[in-house]
């Protein structure tokens, strides 16, 4: 947003942070206006679809009126106009999260250069409103499958990775120390395969032979890394290009992470919906992302080009505008036991706090 402000020769003056609900919205608007600003945008939790949506609903109970919903440009189809005690209200569409242009941008322009918007002006923007083609069109024309699969619900595989060396272990592989009379990998494995997900693939390396001994009796299939030892993309990759070709998502787990909630996976199940431009799940704890996460299959062409051990945290960062941060009650997102001090606090029971 400061960006965006900078580069029409503006400023971001103020950046508040609230509850996704009309109260505190509404609250958070009366305070921001007060302030006298030249206009306020709002970016919320989720995308606004209709005038009884979190935004709206705040914006009229801060005193403010809707004075348009939609506009024909895409993307940025879902922004709001507004506004309240007289300053101009956004309700930004998820797109704003991107550095690419969309419709908010083309709003921001005519309000920096103090010409009027109100909902004649929107609908002018249609002329040339097409700027580029966006997963979350359902079938974009680059990805049209002509033979629809008749299923409603999403087919998500599930990816476990288990093929590191363990080095900050020492000499033990740390997939497979016990901890609560089972070994990491296997309640992660558990969790996973009990998550809802329509298959699970396990991805073995170093000593693959005792990471498959010890799951060998779960639903699983079972694919080798021989190039492990190049980083964690590899693993990653081997994992996608054994997915089957109805999956529409992968949610990819560390086999390190025995602790992450069977309810945390589910409700990343549960947010996926690229249509709605969800097609990056990740679960957030006090404001911070964690794993597993969740990749829709648009994605997997450029999994497989990545490398080294930055797993897809390049990637996501490249479509902010596609991530949904699913909140959590769960601090294990953040906890990997892999040296002897994490395994040791766990075993003693030390809770951990993220």
């Amino acid at each position: 947003m400061a960006d965006r402000s900078r580069s029409l020769g503006a400023s971001l003056s103020a950046s508040t942070r609230c509850n996704h609900d009309a109260r505190s919205l509404a609250a958070a608007l009366s305070s921001a206006a007060a302030d006298g600003p030249a206009a306020i945008t709002i970016v919320g939790a989720s995308a606004i679809v209709d005038r009884r949506d979190v935004i709206p609903a705040a914006i009229e109970a801060a005193g403010g009126t809707v004075l348009h919903f939609g506009m024909p440009v895409d993307p940025g189809n879902l922004l709001l106009f507004g506004d309240v005690a007289g300053i101009p209200v956004i309700g930004a569409p998820g797109c704003v999260r991107s550095p690419k242009p969309n419709g908010y941008d083309w709003v921001l322009e005519r309000l920096v250069a103090g010409l009027t918007i109100d909902g004649g002006a929107i609908m002018d923007m249609g002329a040339g409103g097409f700027l580029k083609e966006i997963p979350t069109r359902p079938l974009p024309r680059a990805e049209a499958d002509p033979t629809p699969s008749g299923t409603t619900m999403p087919k998500i595989a599930g990816i476990l990775l288990a093929a590191g060396q363990s080095r900050r272990m020492g000499p033990a592989n740390k997939l497979l120390e016990e901890l609560d009379g089972k070994c990491l990998v296997r309640h992660v494995a558990e969790t996973l395969l009990s998550s809802g997900i329509s298959r699970a693939t396990a991805v073995t390396g170093h000593e693959a032979d005792r990471i498959r001994d010890v799951l060998d009796d779960l639903d699983l299939s079972f694919v080798d890394n021989p190039d492990f030892a190049k980083g964690l993309a590899e693993t990653v990759k081997r994992g996608i290009a054994a997915l089957p070709q109805d999956a529409d998502g992968a949610l990819i787990c560390l086999g390190d992470m025995p602790r992450v909630k069977l309810s945390t996976m589910r409700k990343l199940l549960a947010a996926f919906d690229p249509v709605e431009g969800r097609s990056i799940c990740v679960p957030v704890y006090n404001g911070k992302r964690g794993n597993p996460v969740l990749l829709a299959r648009r994605f997997f062409a450029e999994i497989m080009e990545l490398s080294g051990d930055t797993g897809a945290k390049a990637l996501i960062a490249a479509y902010e505008d596609q991530v949904a941060e699913v909140p959590v009650d769960d601090p294990a997102i953040f906890l990997d036991l892999d040296t002897p001090e994490a395994l040791a606090h766990a075993r003693a029971g030390v809770e951990f706090k993220g």
